[in-house]
């Protein structure tokens, strides 16, 4: 039982070491699409402006998925073949945030790819929930990750804002661009259902 114990513990410590990694890189490449101004006054820095706050909600949108991925693996009990799919599924859809981030920026948040964008996001959402089930149902009926969730109304709600977003993406792009923000703002209240499960309050 402990050598089973052990083997589960190493499975989660490296497809947690994978996703920082992927991770790391995507942020790395965003970052890389952002353009050195040519020139020292605000008239050089206007145009890329667009581009530089596309970067900063995906930049904000990948570190919440780094936490919650964090805290998802830390409430699991081990790691099944299902959930490493589930895992890859999840890192697909997020290594796409460069392209659209860029195609966004770069066509100041132009209809189709403001909506291509939420696409990507609605997406990446779908695929952490499907991971997020994976794990529950691989933990059997006394998943500790299964208490944590509970109702999970964010998790719920999200998916409805994207695809509401998307179809304001060509009616009214700004409003598109404000439920993103408003989405990425319900993620970074701190969230410590997990945490108190693991590590419940003492009496």
């Amino acid at each position: 039982m402990a050598a089973a114990t052990g083997d589960a513990s190493m499975g989660k410590g490296r497809l947690e070491a994978f996703s920082d990694g992927v991770l790391a890189i995507i942020i790395t490449i965003m970052v890389l699409e952002l353009k050195v101004p040519h020139g020292a006054d605000l008239a050089a820095i206007t145009p890329l402006m667009p581009n530089f706050l596309s970067y900063v909600l995906s930049f904000i949108y990948v570190g919440i998925y780094w936490n919650n991925h964090h805290h998802l693996l830390h409430a699991a009990r081990g790691v099944s073949g299902s959930v490493l799919w589930a895992n890859l599924n999840l890192l697909f859809w997020l290594s796409l945030f460069p392209v659209t981030t860029g195609w966004m920026g770069e066509n100041h948040f132009a209809p189709l790819p403001s909506a291509a964008y939420g696409f990507v996001l609605l997406m990446a959402a779908i695929a952490y929930y499907i991971l997020q089930k994976t794990i529950i149902h691989a933990d059997g009926s006394n998943s500790m990750l299964r208490r944590a969730v509970g109702i999970d109304w964010k998790g719920k709600l999200s998916p409805f804002l994207y695809a509401t977003a998307i179809a304001l993406s060509f009616i009214a792009h700004w409003l598109a661009q404000a439920l993103y923000v408003l989405v990425a703002l319900l993620w970074l209240v701190p969230d410590r259902r997990i945490e108190r499960v693991i590590h419940p309050p003492e009496a």
